[in-house]
């Protein structure tokens, strides 16, 4: 890649790995990996004046975030999440994740949660190694802190349940099997209403399709028990890390559990706001890609059709656009460096514990406290949520027409006069559904209450086209 990429930043750049695949033996082994990407620390938490002057870029505080996506008004009418319960579920998770999100809430003046805990449901976690797994660990703590914090912030009055998970070998896939044991234990014992992932791996990366239906069964149990589950788009674009650990695939290519119809996928956009939180243009869809931002050059927001599952019937409208494949994302959050968020640790540097994070491990969570308030105002769980949200009229989804979700990655001889770049074409975000933003974003004091009202999920049957097709 050129060598001006990051010039004023130094950039953890983790959300580029849709999914890092380790050598074992003579053989790959696809694991998830973390959505996020985080960077400046710093003592005090980064304004929006402060990120223009120091990065050429805003950044956003909680109270932006929640005026953004229309929160304020359903705060005040006692709508913030009450009684309704967030899991948040990553390998490891964090050591202080506690202590920090009650930092964090201090600075801005949030609360702390009803109720915020801790379980490890099939099996402990290793003691906390900043150095384990070339960083493994450290990466993982970084994608908690996003995903709990800003959690929060979008559903304040709701409960946060944090789901810690070992990560072991088997058949030739690592890590997600005891992600999809915990959720099943989550969902059997009643624990919570929505679950947000913010990982995954490229589907092409695994060994099999027996290997991806052999990892649905939460996603079916949570149908069953009206469990919605979320999963975050990826940060590649239009492609996706190989299975040799080599970025990426010439051509298109989805990460997975995204990908499944049985949950629902949240894209990036980028959020264009002023001090207050007003916008002062339309959100487009998220490309941090160095030949769109230069300065802050990152990912792009994943999406595209799939290649496992065909289109399920709450995407027969949008036909034109997904063909006879499923299409993701179905909606889309802020994800971008250029609209980055403020995140606290202190398991790292801990003299200098603000940061700021981006790429679409922040957009699940961000759904996922808008869930929780739509629960919480209908009055029980909404469930399964993509038939429904396919069949809203005009309600709350605002569409993003502006944005592509390219992406160029180095193929050959990287970093030198010699390096060939190569660049997947992706797609345009434009009117109606597209493959860079799904369905748009969302007016959340209008959508929470076309999701709310009476008899809107009433039924909610197996679709018959959900299933891996060949």
């Amino acid at each position: 890649m050129k060598e001006n990429h990051v010039p004023v930043l130094m950039f953890f750049v983790l959300a580029f790995i849709a999914s890092w695949v380790a050598p074992i033996g003579n053989h790959n082994v696809v694991r998830p990996r973390p959505f996020i990407s985080e960077f400046a620390a710093a003592e005090q938490p980064l304004d929006t004046g402060a990120c223009i002057q120091k990065f050429n870029a805003p950044c956003y505080q909680p109270r932006q975030i929640q005026r953004a996506y229309g929160l304020l008004s359903l705060f005040a009418r006692g709508l913030d999440g009450s009684g309704r319960t967030i899991v948040i579920v990553n390998p490891y998770g964090s050591p202080t994740i506690e202590h920090d999100l009650h930092e964090f809430d201090h600075a801005f003046a949030l609360g702390d949660p009803p109720s915020f805990k801790i379980i490890q449901p099939v099996g402990a976690v290793p003691p906390f190694d900043p150095d384990a797994a070339g960083g493994d660990e450290l990466v993982w703590a970084k994608e908690t802190t996003l995903d709990v914090e800003w959690a929060h912030v979008m559903a304040p009055g709701a409960n946060i349940l944090l789901v810690e998970t070992p990560v072991d070998e088997t058949e030739g896939v690592q890590g997600f099997p005891e992600i999809v044991q915990a959720e099943n234990y989550v969902i059997d014992h009643d624990l919570g209403d929505v679950i947000s992932q913010s990982f995954g791996a490229t589907e092409a990366t695994f060994p099999n399709r027996d290997a991806v239906l052999q990892l649905r069964s939460a996603f079916t149990n949570a149908r069953d028990h009206r469990v919605t589950v979320l999963a975050s788009s990826g940060d590649t674009g239009a492609t996706g890390f190989k299975s040799d650990q080599s970025c990426c695939y010439s051509n298109p290519a989805i990460v997975w559990p995204s990908s499944d119809p049985l949950v629902t996928s949240v894209g990036g956009t980028q959020l264009h706001l002023d001090g207050d939180g007003y916008r002062t243009a339309p959100d487009t869809g998220w490309n941090d890609a160095c030949e769109t931002s230069p300065t802050n050059c990152a990912g792009a927001s994943g999406g595209g059709p799939s290649a496992m599952f065909a289109r399920p019937s709450f995407q027969d409208a949008v036909e034109p656009i997904v063909g006879g494949r499923r299409g993701t994302p179905d909606l889309s959050m802020n994800s971008s460096f250029d609209s980055a968020v403020d995140i606290y640790y202190t398991f790292d540097k801990p003299e200098s514990p603000w940061h700021l994070a981006g790429a679409s491990s922040e957009s699940s969570p961000l759904f996922a406290g808008v869930v929780a308030i739509a629960d919480q105002a209908a009055g029980h769980r909404l469930g399964w949520l993509n038939p429904l949200l396919y069949g809203l009229p005009d309600a709350g989804v605002v569409d993003v027409i502006s944005g592509t979700n390219a992406f160029t990655y180095c193929s050959n001889e990287c970093g030198t006069a010699r390096e060939v770049d190569t660049t997947v074409p992706g797609y345009a975000a434009a009117p109606g559904y597209d493959l860079v933003s799904g369905l748009g974003t969302i007016d959340a004091a209008r959508f929470v209450q076309a999701l709310a009202r009476p008899n809107l999920d009433d039924n909610q049957p197996a679709d018959p086209r959900t299933s891996v097709s060949p």
